[in-house]
């Protein structure tokens, strides 16, 4: 058998040329998709021994290694049996091919999906959530900064041990189990024998320490349910569905890791008067016919509560709408401010005097 012919590679192939062969034929043939076992043992045969390069250069000089019961150096024409135990057990492998662990292991992960290339970290594990709150500020409060105080019910530091877990004055001890690295090895059997994947350690959860004592409040997590009142500041502009993050202010961490984040949704409520679009607001103002006919000037609210001159010209229909420049919202983030638009309404009088009806009389004489 010719290891180069079985990877389909020449002898001149660079290791990631190897690499590349060896993982596309052991997806192509391997049992657990349909393919031939016999076939994937030989691409695995060939591979362990090409991927050294001190076996490869053995290999290219003396060729295929013979154990000294005649046979192949690994095992592999000896059915799966002997594999198997060979897998398991690599100091009983008696010849000159060894496993690598680490290429195997990747395509056993994408077969099995083992994740065992997959470390979880401490960090990971022990850092708080993240919380999303939403609350509602009037139209009003977004023409400057404003501060909203919102009172939430979350995990919050324990105040007893401080975060560590741990009664004060006792000790955190290395976990038994891990040896305090956080992590443990699981072996998983498979047809082909024993696969070993890294996982999180389940007695101390991934931390590698445990507490002596564990601390009477929070029994050893390092926080507890509490409340806690956050101050949110809200920039000038914002708008509804803008998100305010605050780092920190998440559900606290396990034995005083990293808290997670707050989150802060606004919503802008509806105006009586005024309604945005963007950074402009747009209200309407009702005028006499007297007014819109000869002009005049009116006084309006802004959005502030104060009140402007605002000047109509001669001849206003109704419907014509008024700009006022720097009285609509401040821009997010920015400088200078949008403009307000006023349209202005005729308004049509119900009832009019006996004096009024003869004006209108004598008005409609002359064509107005």
């Amino acid at each position: 058998m010719d290891y180069y012919e079985v990877l389909g590679v020449t002898k001149t192939a660079t290791q990631d040329e190897i690499k590349k062969a060896f993982h596309k034929l052991a997806h192509k043939y391997h049992p657990d998709k349909g393919g031939d076992e016999k076939k994937f043992k030989e691409i695995n045969e060939a591979y362990q021994v090409l991927s050294d390069a001190q076996k490869r250069a053995q290999y290219d000089q003396f060729g295929r290694v013979f154990s000294a019961q005649g046979g192949p150096a690994s095992g592999w024409e000896n059915g799966a049996g002997d594999f198997n135990w060979a897998w398991g057990n690599p100091s009983a492998n008696s010849g000159e091919v060894e496993f690598d662990i680490g290429d195997i292991g990747e395509v056993f992960e994408e077969f099995f999906g083992g994740g065992g290339a997959r470390r979880a970290t401490k960090k990971d594990a022990r850092r708080g959530k993240d919380i999303q709150v939403d609350i509602e500020i009037p139209l009003e409060k977004v023409l400057k900064e404003a501060v909203e105080k919102i009172s939430l019910v979350k995990q919050v530091v324990c105040q007893r041990c401080n975060g560590a877990g741990a009664e004060p004055n006792t000790k955190v001890k290395e976990c038994f189990s891990c040896r305090g690295t956080g992590q443990v090895q699981q072996v998983r059997k498979t047809f082909l024998g024993s696969y070993t994947t890294i996982a999180t350690c389940p007695e101390c959860k991934g931390e590698g320490t445990i507490p002596e004592k564990p601390c009477n409040v929070c029994r050893g997590e390092g926080r507890i349910k509490g409340k806690e009142e956050i101050e949110v500041r809200i920039p000038a502009g914002v708008d509804t569905n803008q998100v305010i993050k605050i780092e920190g202010k998440g559900e606290a961490g396990r034995k005083g890791a990293k808290a997670g984040n707050l989150f802060v949704r606004i919503h802008v409520r509806e105006h009586a008067d005024f309604v945005r679009r963007g950074d402009d607001l747009f209200c309407q103002s009702e005028i006499t016919f007297s007014q819109a006919t000869l002009g005049d000037e009116i006084e309006m609210k802004t959005l502030e509560g104060t009140n402007i001159l605002l000047e109509i010209p001669q001849g206003t229909e109704s419907g014509k709408v008024l700009r006022i420049s720097g009285k609509g919202i401040p821009r997010f983030g920015g400088y200078g401010r949008g403009n307000m638009y006023v349209e202005l309404k005729i308004k049509t009088p119900k009832k009019l005097s006996r004096e009024q009806k003869k004006i209108l009389e004598q008005l409609k004489k002359e064509g107005l």
